[in-house]
């Protein structure tokens, strides 16, 4: 049975459920403690956080409910032409249904509409499905961090080219 999604811009009345799947998912893999995006201020108000010129953020929509959410924003203490995939995290009934490719399209896609030439994600060992994911969508693993995101706990780290 295929299960029917959509994307769309975060929108204001999402805030409290993109929260709520950022504190619900990160655990479940052991991202809660200090160092992790968990505890960065902006996962109460994604719509102020990414309305803003060279930033967007996603929901997937499954049955009329967020379920999961990512976006771009510039790499903090970065080069200016690299953009981060930030907070993409999907509820269980949301993955294995092809929204994840869909999600990193659709960011990646905004990234160059804004101008960026590379995209930077960081993430933790034990998120196999997810690094799957991203190494079938161009990413390759790099050896280090970039940037100053604060996200000293995330051990794996990669990069596209736009």
């Amino acid at each position: 049975m295929t299960i029917s999604f959509r994307l769309r811009p975060v929108h204001v009345e999402d805030d409290a459920s993109v929260a709520s799947i950022i504190r619900q998912v990160m655990p479940e893999f052991g991202a809660d403690g200090p160092g992790f995006a968990i505890h960065d201020a902006e996962v109460d108000s994604m719509t102020a956080a990414y309305g803003v010129p060279g930033r967007a953020y996603f929901v997937l929509i499954v049955n009329d409910k967020v379920v999961g959410g990512a976006g771009i924003a510039p790499l903090d203490g970065g080069e200016a032409d690299v953009c981060e995939l930030r907070k993409m995290y999907f509820l269980p009934e949301a993955r294995g249904i092809g929204a994840g490719g869909a999600m990193i399209g659709r960011c990646l896609d905004a990234a160059r509409a804004m101008g960026y030439q590379r995209c930077y994600l960081e993430t933790l060992s034990g998120m196999d499905a997810a690094q799957a994911l991203y190494r079938r969508h161009g990413f390759r693993e790099i050896s280090g961090p970039m940037g100053g995101t604060g996200h000293f706990s995330c051990d794996k780290f990669f990069l596209r080219d736009l």
